[in-house]
């Protein structure tokens, strides 16, 4: 299962790559700034049988 991810700032719209690793839980949610604009990014990460849905968006 692929666990690296490019994905989008929901600020200033660059690309971040993430990884996310399925060993830490099938459902993980952190906050952690982008590397280019520094604003907090809220990662939703759901492991499933042959899926992962991921969500991002701007944290509060």
């Amino acid at each position: 299962m692929e666990t690296n991810f490019n994905v989008q700032c929901p600020y200033c719209g660059e690309y971040i790559w993430m990884e996310f690793y399925p060993e830490d839980g099938n459902k993980q949610e952190m906050v952690i700034d982008c590397e280019v604009c520094c604003n907090p990014i809220l990662y939703v990460v759901n492991f499933k049988a042959d899926d992962i849905d991921l969500r991002v968006e701007r944290a509060q």
